[in-house]
């Protein structure tokens, strides 16, 4: 994600700008499309607003109507993220988000924020209790179960409203541990990881699913974390939710599910955290877990250390390639840069140096054609060209 402006070149522009608009009526084109206000105050466009961010971005299940962020009221959603207008208006507070909504109450509040604490403020408990007085459902990502809270679950019940905690996991009974039956999933499964955490992970990953689909390489994307469930993504687990026990069954099983369903040639995963974080460890149990064939790893030039963790440095490409590789059998086949704090030109040479240095060829996903990605895993698992040829 960005904070700052970026120069593309024309061409580039055009290609994200359509991607962009894409993604827009893909929501917003289905009748059952639920309408949604999300709430990310102070934190829109930064890396603790990342769920907004997303949804912003891409969303099958939500149309968004606005944003909430007081700090960035009266600018568009897709300026503050890409320099790419997307109709999506910022608002003040929740009255102007609503006034703006027309007639009728939106479907759905969207509590847009992953902070570190994984709990509600008091203020936010307030507004989220005035979303719920008006009839709006409730989306929420975060640790802290609502419905399990006496005066959350009063309220739903009094305004017969949903409240779905996208990250409460199944019963113990029912989780899975691991069985070895991803050995069963013939198709490649690549997996996007990082350097860092909320540094642009699930964002390559939808791009590139979508890319490979556009491309004639049939291609499902296994969600991990709460953004892309609450996107829309068919076959997903919150991974740091579940007991530690049960995260590489659950992992494997959901690959494998996708996989059965789906008869894809491709399976992405979606990564969590970094294999080297010292607190988001959630990385081990995907690459036990899912066992990747290949994986693609975003990294921040622009950050000098860990995005919630200041005195802690970054690790460099090379460092963490070293490590992937020697934690699991697979192969890093590319490198995607997260271009925030970073000039258009900035990344063309980070491009140009991280191919130098790491002898894999390296892109950005929101700046660059998506092409580049395809391009990619094409060289990485040239079989799966066949499946271009006989799609032509």
């Amino acid at each position: 994600m960005s904070t700052v402006s970026l120069f593309p070149s024309s061409s580039t522009l055009r290609v994200v700008k359509n991607a962009k608009n894409e993604q827009r009526r893909s929501s917003c084109d289905h009748e059952t499309s639920a309408t949604a206000i999300v709430y990310c105050e102070a934190n829109f466009g930064k890396m603790d607003g990342k769920t907004a961010n997303g949804l912003v971005r891409h969303s099958e299940k939500y149309e968004i109507l606005s944003v909430i962020d007081s700090e960035k009221a009266g600018l568009d959603a897709g300026m503050v993220l890409d320099d790419i207008p997307n109709g999506i208006p910022i608002c003040l507070d929740l009255d102007e988000a609503l006034k703006l909504a027309g007639e009728g109450v939106p479907d759905y509040f969207i509590f847009g924020m992953a902070p570190s604490s994984g709990i509600l403020s008091t203020k936010e408990r307030g507004l989220v209790l005035e979303a719920i007085g008006l009839g709006m459902n409730i989306v929420n990502g975060l640790h802290e179960f609502l419905n399990e809270d006496p005066e959350f679950a009063a309220a739903s019940a009094r305004m017969h409203v949903q409240i779905l905690d996208v990250r409460k996991p199944r019963a113990k009974k029912d989780l899975r541990m691991f069985s070895g039956r991803i050995d069963e999933v013939t198709c490649p499964v690549i997996a996007v990881l990082g350097t860092d955490g909320a540094i642009g992970k699930r964002t390559t990953a939808t791009i590139l699913t979508r890319a490979l689909n556009d491309q004639g390489v049939r291609a499902v994307m296994v969600g991990t974390g709460q953004t892309g469930l609450i996107q829309g993504t068919r076959y997903g687990i919150a991974l740091d939710a579940i007991p530690s026990q049960f995260c590489s069954g659950e992992m494997e099983s959901t690959v494998v599910e996708a996989f059965e369903a789906e008869s894809p040639d491709v399976i992405i995963v979606e990564g969590q955290g970094a294999l080297s974080h010292p607190a988001y460890l959630t990385s081990t149990f995907i690459l036990r877990g899912s066992r990747p064939d290949g994986v693609v790893l975003q990294h921040a030039p622009g950050r000098g250390h860990l995005g919630d963790f200041g005195t802690v440095a970054m690790p460099t490409p090379a460092a963490e390639i070293n490590l992937i590789q020697t934690f699991a059998k697979t192969k890093v086949i590319g490198l995607t840069i997260n271009h925030e704090d970073m000039t258009d030109t900035e990344v063309s040479a980070a491009i140009t140096k991280y191919e130098d240095e790491l002898g894999i060829p390296a892109t950005d996903a929101l700046t660059r054609s998506p092409e580049r990605l395809v391009e990619m895993v094409l060289a990485a698992f040239p079989a799966l060209s066949a499946t271009l040829a006989a799609s032509a």
